[in-house]
């Protein structure tokens, strides 16, 4: 376990980077011993330096919910962050490209829930019961640590690699959709890249709501009526840079375009 004085330091560091767009070394070439409790530990400090800043939490991204992004990271395990009021687009947005590291894009579904979840046995069922709507969502990437060799743990700290979304315009009650087989077809510059349906995210997208909800419950705390929750990839992620412009068509869903300037 690190000492309180180390996880400041590297929540200090994260923050620094977040305000320059910058990249850190890795935490676990530093600290091979650094735990997955340690990383939640450094992700919270620097939530609280956010929260204290003026910045709002509107919701929470799960992580890491499907084989194609564990294979592409090689991180097997879902993770977790936060999401602030300032990094929520909308469907035809241009988007600063400086103002994140390691620029990608995920397709993923969101949720709105419109009751609180609480642990420790949250089913899949009782997430759809408390899910007001779905909405798609892209997630923009932001990595502030360096990519190569990376762990979970460097991952978590970097309150998983979270850096916006993008949401989509259409709204969907679960009951009036099967969320499984929502598609997304995701396009840079008008040519496809990525292709994958939201049964990729374990089974069911909105299983991760419950499997966050029953995390959550470890330390005390649930999911609030309100909150956005960013469901987890079911593509693999495509890098993106200043000029591109993205389109990802999510069949009854709709389409979300966003442009990176």
């Amino acid at each position: 376990m690190l000492s309180p004085e180390v996880i400041r330091q590297l929540a200090d560091e994260l923050a620094e980077a977040d305000r320059a767009h910058g990249v850190i070394s890795r935490i676990t070439a530093r600290h091979p011993g650094a735990t997955v409790e340690d990383s939640y530990a450094i992700q919270g400090v620097w939530r609280d330096t956010m929260l204290a800043s003026g910045r709002r939490l509107v919701g929470r991204k799960i992580g890491l919910t499907s084989k194609a992004m564990q294979q592409a990271t090689g991180i097997t395990e879902p993770d977790y962050g936060v999401m602030f009021d300032d990094t929520v687009y909308h469907s035809g947005a241009e988007i600063p490209v400086d103002r994140f590291s390691n620029v990608r894009i995920e397709v993923e579904l969101a949720f709105v829930l419109k009751s609180p979840l609480e642990g420790p046995d949250c089913t899949l069922d009782d997430a759809l019961a408390a899910i007001d709507y779905a909405v798609p969502a892209l997630e923009v990437l932001n990595s502030h640590i360096e990519l190569e060799g990376r762990t979970i743990v460097d991952t978590i700290a970097d309150n998983a690699a979270y850096g916006a979304m993008v949401l989509g315009d259409v709204h969907k009650r679960p009951d009036e959709i099967d969320l499984r087989w929502v598609p997304g077809v995701l396009a840079r510059n008008g040519e496809i890249e990525e292709t994958g349906v939201a049964a990729g995210v374990l089974g069911h997208p909105a299983t991760g709501v419950a499997w966050l909800t029953n995390k959550f419950h470890q330390h005390g705390a649930r999911l609030e009526a309100g909150e956005i929750i960013l469901a987890g990839s079911f593509t693999r992620p495509m890098w993106v840079t200043r000029g591109d412009n993205v389109r990802c068509d999510y069949g009854p869903m709709g389409v979300i375009e966003c442009r990176f300037v």
